[in-house]
């Protein structure tokens, strides 16, 4: 009995029932690791050889779930941290508005995972030197052969015994294929060359690139955001019935975080009570609020004399006077919210803050021009 130095022994065999009959025959006689080759997948053969079960599914399920994750924590911290932004009156950490991002980084982690996993980590590819490949039996197991190969485990092979195994469980042709000599370091002249060669490549690609982009700015499909149709503001547009690009809010919109106000009768509304207390404060926000909005009709001191010409047909209410300190809190704010007479609505320019806190102000300016004798200071 001779030996020989080789990395495996190949059998082929005429068809796949042939092979995995021959499977468990050879299996039990050799020391050597068995690796089967055909043209098709055969089902049974992974059993036969004993091999695992491929870790590929739990790999991606793991990458998957850390795909959706990463996906998710980024889209919390951008959307509703870093950049918070309220879309169609979400809350700012909608998880339904994050799924299309996250089942897309699910299925790229998954992707790659699946692919470069299998490729790499689990059937260590591309190996363009395995002896496998340069065989005699390769062009015949691509086409209706199947091989069932003996290969080297860190030990020498015992060729003639393993030959004559193979023989016995049916193998009509034998193939002995050499190992090959372990590859030597690289040189610092390939290094070099290579290096060149990249660098090169990457020059070359750039240049290219950058006159393509000069040369053909826009080529369909590709259209630069700043071409796409759009409104600017104050724009005239067909397409509305009113010609107005610029759109109102839908009817009975209600601001995020704040509730409906249901009162249309201004007497129904005596029964609300100013929730701010009447701190320095809210009256400065108060005070500042009736300048900026009150004031020009009003007049300064609430009395009902505009700062505005006669060309201003409407006659203000005198919000001093004796009616309108017989009027509650709760009046007075449905007056702001809703309006009245020529006032228009402030609803949509003042928060609720700020309209209670003008309504502390108009009480403020009663008591001062409607002093009574125990207001004033000894």
């Amino acid at each position: 009995m001779t030996s020989r130095r080789a990395f495996s022994v190949v059998g082929l065999f005429d068809s796949a029932q042939l092979l995995l009959d021959a499977i468990p025959k050879v299996k039990t006689k050799v020391p050597g690791r068995l690796e089967a080759y055909t043209p098709f997948p055969v089902h049974g053969v992974d059993e036969a050889l004993g091999l695992r079960k491929s870790p590929i599914g739990g790999m991606v399920l793991v990458m998957g779930i850390i795909g959706a994750a990463s996906a998710l924590a980024l889209e919390m911290w951008t959307s509703g941290i870093d950049y918070p932004q309220t879309t169609a009156g979400k809350p700012f950490l909608s998880w339904e508005a994050f799924v299309p991002i996250m089942f897309e980084l699910t299925v790229l982690f998954a992707t790659f995972t699946a692919g470069l996993g299998m490729l790499i980590l689990l059937n260590r590819l591309p190996l363009f030197r395995h002896p496998m490949l340069r065989s005699k039996s390769m062009p015949l197991i691509t086409r209706d052969k199947f091989g069932l190969a003996v290969e080297a485990n860190g030990e020498d092979l015992d060729v003639d015994a393993i030959t004559k195994i193979l023989r016995e469980a049916g193998a009509e042709n034998i193939e002995i294929l050499e190992g090959l000599p372990p590859v030597a370091p690289a040189s610092p002249k390939f290094l070099l060359l290579s290096l060149l060669a990249i660098g090169i490549s990457s020059l070359v690609a750039g240049y290219l690139t950058y006159w393509g982009i000069k040369l053909f700015p826009v080529a369909p499909p590709m259209v630069h955001m700043l071409d796409q149709p759009k409104l600017n503001p104050q724009e005239a547009n067909d397409f509305f019935a009113d010609g107005f690009g610029m759109r109102m809010p839908v009817a009975d919109t209600v601001r995020r975080g704040a509730l409906p106000y249901t009162i249309e009768v201004q007497e129904d509304a005596a029964r609300l009570i100013n929730p701010l207390s009447r701190t320095g404060d809210v009256l400065n926000q108060g005070r500042q609020v009736f300048a900026n909005h009150c004031a020009m009709c009003h007049g300064i001191l609430g009395d009902g004399k505009p700062t505005l010409t006669a060309a201003y047909g409407a006659k203000p209410a005198n919000l001093v006077s004796q009616q309108m300190i017989d009027l509650s809190d709760g009046e007075i704010y449905h007056v702001i919210w809703k309006g009245k007479n020529s006032m228009p609505s402030y609803s949509a320019d003042l928060d609720d803050d700020e309209q209670w806190a003008v309504v502390h102000y108009v009480r403020v300016l009663q008591r001062a021009l409607n002093a009574k004798d125990e207001d004033i200071d000894d």
